[in-house]
């Protein structure tokens, strides 16, 4: 029914955003700006360029933005070299399965290539991957479909006949703009699926109402 699978990485198979919230208010604090989880949720699906200028909306100019964001990535680092990574539900099983049947697997993130290899080694699912298009691969970020684009002609694949994993808003109106099936399972933020074919509880369970796996 595909030729090729795409999924988002953080919060679709590394929940991720949770790790980002924790140390996230922990650090905004201790640099004098305390504030709530709602602006952490403003950022999901957003690239580095994008969040940083939503955090100097936020915080003012003179916040210290660039040293802010060095000290929160040390801790949520510091914390996945402690803790892991925490995966999304059904995640692991469900590329295990894929990569059995001899499924193209593909990642498209805003994230950068550095933090997404990272991520994905220590969670043990680099491998599964044939190609990794991140945010220093592309001229647009999502909401663009450039993103999708690339990774269905890395892999070969017409746009029409790739299906797309998200779990934001954002990401799933990039994959949905390059044409292609979109399982949208949203993590922090609900969704009223209007950029999705499907709205899933889990992955597993949209993987499995299109076919994919019994």
């Amino acid at each position: 029914m595909f030729d090729a699978i795409i999924f988002d990485l953080d919060g679709t198979l590394i929940d991720s955003e949770s790790v980002a919230v924790a140390t996230g208010l922990r650090v905004f604090a201790a640099h004098g700006h305390p504030v709530t989880e709602a602006l952490f949720h403003s950022l999901i699906g957003v690239d580095g360029d994008g969040s940083t200028a939503l955090l100097r909306a936020a915080l003012g100019p003179d916040a210290g933005i660039e040293a802010l964001r060095a000290d929160w990535m040390a801790a949520f680092r510091a914390h996945v070299e402690t803790e892991g990574v925490p995966l999304r539900p059904g995640a692991a099983d469900l590329l295990d399965q894929l990569s059995a049947l001899g499924h193209r697997l593909a990642v498209a993130t805003s994230s950068r290539r550095a933090g997404a290899e990272w991520k994905l080694g220590r969670a043990g699912l680099l491998g599964h991957f044939a190609t990794l298009v991140t945010r220093d691969c592309v001229t647009n970020a999502k909401p663009h479909p450039e993103p999708f684009l690339l990774a269905a002609d890395r892999l070969g694949a017409a746009p029409a006949r790739c299906l797309a994993f998200e779990d934001s808003d954002i990401g799933a109106r990039s994959a949905m703009a390059a044409g292609m099936t979109v399982v949208q399972v949203p993590d922090v933020l609900a969704t009223d699926g209007r950029h999705a074919t499907l709205v899933a509880p889990d992955l597993l369970s949209g993987a499995r109402t299109l076919g994919l796996i019994g």
